[in-house]
């Protein structure tokens, strides 16, 4: 009988996590925590011959790190890392139950199953079907499963910074989730779009204090109206447009990719001919800045002393003062700016060695690829393993049906990812592993 393929695991993994319910709301008292997952990991390379270390930053907030000896272990290792945790889901929202795992229409269905669940199954698929075969890497190979990418990552891979830097040394590179991932241009031709640079995050709390009264008063010195004025302006803001090197040589290679003339110096107008992929992208040419969460009052008829918002910014490489610059002229002088939780953007070169071989690993499973570099408007675990000195990348490979639209299924309703396009990125992922 022949050995079980990586390929024909993957799925089954796939599916065991995604039955794991590890949502994470935000609030400790309400997060499930990603405990469960990390010891069904542990044990799936446990089985495989992986020593593992397990290490919980608060109860049931566990953080998964294993390393892979490579045949050179003089070289630098390289960094694969993955989250467990997910964002919550309102089943009455989806058509299948989200922690079933269900199999349907060429499709495994369930949060995470493309943020980033498919991922943790890939890697686990491949270093268990090195097992099997006895295969070594040509070097170090750390595998980091962590928890709490999707609420700041302060129990997850900052702790594991923090805490646990040692497990990580000789650490020079890494990948990790929203890169690799196929768009369509043509039947001979698929661009797959890899992560050098992300936008930094900025959480601010702003606030507004005013004279408290009776809400039957004539009030000129109210805290909600000033804040609701601040938050208004904030929210119908545009930033200027700063077209960073990332994104110029993305529009450049899709430009030449398909044939067409997009201008990098007219950005938005560039982007908009990108299709399902225009809204990915949209993000990347200016700071941004919205309205999450508003706070204020204890009483129907009491005009409170102090109202507050939360925004959700995101700022690009090299802006992040340039940006509260900004935002001050916006909200004026006299609302008070909180800092509740910043992380540093990044932006690291298209080029070297693997970089090359994410290229001829992708070309050798799709002989129509074409790997162009872009910047996330979003933030991953690359922000804490990046204070630690390593390149980080995001390269989670998948080959994905030319009509999906997969920005749309990050942290959305009905969340799923391609079976053929899982297997495909383990195939991809073993040839990655092994040429680098």
């Amino acid at each position: 009988m022949e050995p079980l393929s990586a390929a024909d695991e993957v799925v089954d993994i796939c599916r065991d996590l995604l039955r794991i319910d590890t949502s994470n709301t935000g609030d400790p008292r309400t997060t499930v925590g990603e405990r469960v997952a990390a010891e069904y990991v542990a044990a799936q390379l446990s089985e495989a011959g992986i020593a593992v270390e397990l290490h919980e930053s608060a109860p049931r907030r566990a953080n998964l790190v294993a390393r892979i000896p490579g045949a050179d272990r003089s070289r630098g290792a390289l960094l694969v890392h993955g989250h467990l945790d997910v964002v919550p889901a309102d089943a009455s929202e989806w058509s299948v139950p989200p922690f079933s795992g269900e199999e349907k229409d060429g499709y495994l269905w369930g949060r995470g199953a493309i943020d980033m669940k498919d991922f943790d199954a890939m890697t686990l698929a491949v270093v268990r079907g090195w097992q099997r075969t006895g295969y070594v890497p040509p070097r170090d190979i750390v595998l980091a499963y962590t928890a709490d990418e999707e609420a700041g990552m302060e129990y997850g891979s900052q702790f594991l910074v923090r805490e646990h830097a040692d497990l990580f040394e000789g650490c020079t590179e890494a990948i990790g989730e929203v890169g690799g991932f196929s768009y369509t241009v043509n039947d001979d031709l698929r661009l797959y779009l890899v992560e050098t640079a992300e936008k930094g995050i900025d959480w601010l709390r702003l606030h507004a204090k005013g004279r408290p009264g009776h809400g039957s008063f004539v009030h000129d010195d109210n805290a909600v109206t000033a804040l609701a004025e601040a938050v208004a302006a904030v929210g119908r803001h545009r930033f200027p447009m700063v077209v960073t090197p990332t994104v110029r040589a993305f529009l450049e290679q899709v430009s030449e990719a398909l044939g067409i003339e997009l201008d990098p110096d007219e950005p938005e107008l560039a982007i908009a001919k990108l299709g399902p992929i225009a809204n990915l992208i949209g993000a990347t040419v200016r700071n941004t800045a919205n309205p999450t969460r508003l706070e204020a009052g204890y009483k129907d008829n009491v005009i409170p002393g102090k109202a507050s918002a939360t925004i959700d910014c995101r700022t690009l490489p090299g802006q992040a003062e340039i940006f509260l610059d900004q935002l001050r002229q916006v909200i004026g002088p006299d609302i008070e700016i909180e800092h509740v939780s910043r992380q540093e953007a990044l932006e690291t070169g298209f080029d070297g060695a693997l970089v090359e071989a994410m290229g001829a690993a992708l070309r050798a499973e799709d002989p129509g690829a074409r790997t162009v570099p872009y910047m996330l408007s979003g933030g991953t675990d690359a922000k804490a393993f990046s204070t630690l000195g390593i390149r980080c990348f995001g390269f989670a490979p998948l080959k994905l049906p030319a009509d999906l639209n997969f920005s749309a299924l990050f942290h959305g309703v009905d969340e799923r990812v391609p079976v053929e396009g899982l297997q495909f990125g383990v195939r991809v992922l073993d040839r990655l592993l092994q040429a680098s």
